[in-house]
């Protein structure tokens, strides 16, 4: 019998259950305790093809816990019986996606069916024109790139109905451990639509609409959880997330109700430093506070230019799974299309998942190690518009690659997430540029520099509350003991300058010096604190018989340094971070890596001192400790791609050890050696002779 739409949502949820449900570990789900996920992306050509048994013995010979594979959406990769789910022409009488999941399962691979719910054809376009996005003029808005296909509207019954009955399919007819969408919910918003349901919406960009999309991403993400678990309670619904620190979507909120998060952050192209992967990790870290997280990295050239065909160097796409390892997140490697030409991207993930599986102990972690808490805003990135221009994220990545050039160990911290239990571990709080505050929020960080918190600000941080509103007064004066005196200024020809009136230990190694590069914007304020730097006011730049101050001294604070108690506090008034950013001028790095490592009274868990740009990461695991370094020292590190590696000298490490903690040996666990090391009280010293491209630290307790 051919069954309507109608029909099939009667009966669908009577479907016969095939297939016995796998136990997982007592107290965990199996997503809980999985280190490597692989993928490979169908295309409507590969049914019939595609071999099976090749693909599956190239999963197992990465040890894989999950492997995920297209079983519908856009196109049904299985005889789907639902109305309007179409079916890849080739597929015939066969089944792609059931023999595939068959297969993988015999090898003890949990299967996750991947779904699309982005686009569909033009006869579900005909039977449920409501489905679609519409655009101004009220047409269906086609695909881009693929115009036979239309996009679906996040807002409608398309969500609700129609996906939620392709859940039920699929778990009626296979032995699959969870869910994925591919493209929803994202990072931003959802394309704009003129349906009849979005036209009830607020106005796209407001805050009310914000909170509209927030509410629907929510609704849809616990249906479609619910739906998987109606056949097994340890399945898994996981959306496809990321944006590192550019994201808008409330990534805490999708957190609350997230048992899995994954970060579809496939690698860089253009100008994109070496380390957004690693910074995607700390973003999912903040909200998803050491529950499940994985990342996927591309094999193929995502690139701009693009060719998805094609492999990635193997130094990049190794430096992405590393980054994805030491920020605590699990490996997912991809690739797309069934029958691969190119054969080069195969041995990176071999041979980094075997490598990773054969030290997996020292992969599960309990706790981080870190000493700074980075106070990160999604609230910056959807509200706020910086002077002169550019992305607000800068701001970020210009404290971000100071802190990398110092050698800390940190965290981000959600802005959502200041309270005193969040904030008690660490030594300071870095605010950069943290723009809109509460006074709630206020009030918390104000309670942690009470109890003896370090903190370092810039520019205008907290000048304006979490809805966007400018305050007569910066909501954090008081705690800083500065207060606004005038409006935003910016350069003219030259940025203004920094003058040394004090020395201090913030200071240090500028001594041959009496300025300092100040920043491009400055907030000018006033206290009455003594002052370290004043403000030289900027001046001409050409031509050169112009340039020269004017004004070769004032009384306005470049830096506001404040002591109370055991706490330190720092405002920098400029946007330091990021003039560092935008110019790499290296006294900006220096003079925040010192007011850093003042505040924080250099109270790290572990110090790591060489040479080269590295990343670090330190964990407490299972057997012990890990310390993750990452070499990022690479002519391509700030664009492009790693094409080779440019290996490190003697890296020394010190860690400090709890008393009842004994030291049973110390692993470089790339290197595949123990190395020496010594106690010096409650301090561990060892010395690893060189890194490649990435080395772990590994510290096992007797």
């Amino acid at each position: 019998m051919k069954l309507s739409r109608r029909n099939f949502l009667a009966t669908g949820a009577a479907l016969p259950l095939f297939g016995a449900a796998q136990t997982s570990r007592p107290g965990h789900a199996w997503y809980q305790t999985m280190r490597r996920c692989g993928q490979v992306n169908f295309n409507e050509m590969d049914p019939g093809r595609l071999d099976i048994a090749q693909w599956v013995d190239y999963w197992s010979s990465l040890k894989l816990d999950a492997l995920l594979l297209n079983a519908g959406g856009i196109m049904a990769f299985y005889p789907t019986r639902i109305p309007y789910h179409h079916r890849s022409q080739f597929l015939g009488a066969g089944d792609l996606f059931g023999d595939f999941t068959k297969a993988a399962k015999a090898r003890g691979m949990r299967v996750v069916a991947r779904l699309d719910c982005n686009l569909a054809y033009e006869e579900a376009v005909q039977a449920h024109p409501e489905w679609f996005v519409r655009s101004a003029d009220g047409q269906p808005v086609k695909h881009r790139e693929s115009p036979w296909l239309f996009q679906t509207c996040m807002f409608s019954t398309y969500f609700t109905d129609q996906m939620p009955a392709i859940i039920r399919e699929v778990n009626s007819l296979y032995d699959v451990d969870g869910f994925f969408t591919n493209g929803w919910p994202g990072t931003g918003l959802p394309p704009a639509c003129r349906c009849e349901a979005c036209k009830r919406l607020a106005e796209r960009g407001t805050a009310g609409f914000r909170d509209q999309h927030m509410a629907r991403v929510l609704e849809v993400w616990k249906l479609w959880d619910n739906t998987a678990k109606e056949k097994k309670t340890d399945s898994v619904y996981v959306g496809n997330l990321g944006g590192g620190i550019r994201a808008t979507t409330d990534m805490r909120r999708v957190a609350a109700v997230a048992g899995w998060f994954n970060a579809d952050h496939q690698g860089r192209t253009g100008n994109t430093p070496i380390w957004d992967c690693a910074q995607q990790g700390r973003v999912a870290q903040s909200v998803m506070k050491g529950r499940t997280i994985t990342n996927v990295t591309g094999s193929y050239a995502n690139s701009q230019p693009l060719w998805r065909h094609t492999a990635k160097a193997p130094a990049e796409a190794t430096m992405w799974m590393a980054q994805t390892t030491a920020s605590g997140m699990v490996p997912w490697y991809h690739w797309l299309g069934g029958m691969p030409e190119d054969q080069r991207w195969r041995a990176p993930g071999r041979d980094f998942f075997q490598w990773i599986a054969k030290y997996e102990p020292h992969f599960v972690n309990k706790k981080p190690l870190a000493g700074v808490a980075v106070v990160f805003s999604q609230r910056m990135n959807s509200l706020y518009t910086p002077p002169g221009g550019g992305p607000p994220s800068d701001f970020l990545q210009g404290i971000y690659h100071a802190l990398l050039e110092g050698r800390f160990l940190f965290d981000f911290v959600h802005e959502d997430d200041l309270d005193a239990k969040a904030l008690k571990k660490y030594a300071a709080v870095i605010l950069p540029n943290v723009a809109m505050l509460s006074d709630a929020q206020c009030e918390q960080l104000r309670s942690y520099a009470r109890e003896g918190g370090g903190l370092l600000a810039t520019f205008e941080t907290a000048r304006y509350d979490n809805q966007g509103a400018r305050r007569k007064e910066l909501g954090l004066a008081d705690i800083f003991g500065a207060g606004l005196a005038g409006d935003i200024e910016g350069p003219k020809g030259n940025s203004y300058y920094a003058r040394i009136e004090q020395r201090h230990a913030i200071l240090a190694g500028f001594e041959e010096t009496n300025i300092l590069p100040g920043a491009e914007y400055r907030l000018p304020v006033k206290t009455r604190l003594p002052q370290a730097m004043t403000v030289m006011p900027p001046y001409p730049a050409f031509p050169p018989e112009m340039v020269y101050t004017r004004t070769p001294k004032t009384d306005e604070p470049a830096i506001v340094i404040q002591e109370e108690g055991m706490s330190r506090r720092v405002w920098l008034p400029g946007d330091v971070e990021r003039s560092f950013w935008k110019s790499g001028d290296g006294d900006l790095s220096k003079l925040l890596q010192q007011a850093i490592r003042w505040v924080a009274r250099d109270r790290m868990p572990a110090h790591v001192t060489g040479d080269g740009l590295v990343e670090l990461f330190g964990w407490e695991t299972e057997p012990g400790y890990a310390i993750h370094i990452l070499n990022y020292t690479n002519p391509n590190f700030a664009r492009g791609w790693f094409r080779e590696t440019y290996p490190l000298g003697a890296q020394t490490v010190r860690i400090d050890i709890p008393e009842y903690v004994k030291v049973r040996k110390v692993t470089a666990l790339r290197a595949g050696v123990d190395v020496k090391h010594k106690m010096t009280g409650q301090t561990l010293e060892f010395t690893l002779p060189s890194i490649a491209d990435y080395e772990i630290a590994a510290v096992t307790k007797a």
